[in-house]
């Protein structure tokens, strides 16, 4: 159903309390254990409302991944990647990307929760990490020295990727963090082989 221009402004504040309500729920209960009524009552809307803007419930979880954690890279090559040093290059791409904060905790803790039972997340965790992936490529073509080898780049760019994911997902718990300065050093080795 398309949205009419003359609906107020308003629809659009119900719509976010529908996206806040199921966010929260999801990452208490799961998606399969939350009921839409439980959602549109969190949120203090009438379920046809929910129903208006989310047809299926399936649509509420894509919608908060797609718009609360986009998959488009968050952070600018040219303003991370510096000539000739690479260490400080990824670091400042983490610093720069702060995978640990951008996104909530509920919805980093759904995303982890639905990878296994639902395709459509396993998909949006698949086009976030490849995103990551290219995006550090980049970031690592523009601060070699030299042009690096095609695999060693694409290896050391999923490492640093997978330090930086496991980074944001153990602040969820508060978890010992990993040491991304010591990390970004060790990729930066294995880029060059040294």
């Amino acid at each position: 159903m398309a949205r009419r221009s003359d609906q107020p402004a308003t629809d659009n504040a119900a719509r976010e309390r529908i996206l806040d309500a199921a966010e929260e729920l999801f990452a208490g209960t799961g998606f399969d254990a939350t009921p839409t009524a439980k959602i549109a009552a969190a949120a203090g809307t009438p379920k046809g409302l929910l129903f208006y803007y989310f047809p299926k419930k399936i649509n509420i979880l894509t919608t908060l991944f797609a718009e609360r954690m986009p998959v488009a890279p968050l952070c600018d090559v040219d303003r991370v990647a510096r000539h000739g040093d690479v260490v400080g290059s990824l670091r400042r791409l983490a610093r720069g990307l702060d995978l640990g904060r951008h996104e909530s905790v509920l919805l980093r803790t759904v995303l982890m929760r639905e990878v296994d039972t639902h395709p459509e997340v396993r998909g949006h965790l698949r086009r976030l990490t490849d995103g990551l992936v290219e995006l550090t490529e980049s970031v690592l073509d523009a601060a070699a020295a030299s042009p690096p080898d095609a695999r060693r780049r694409r290896d050391a760019a999923r490492t640093f990727v997978a330090v930086m994911l496991f980074d944001a997902n153990n602040r969820r718990f508060d978890g010992r963090q990993p040491d991304l300065a010591a990390a970004a050093r060790v990729v930066a080795a294995g880029l060059t082989g040294g």
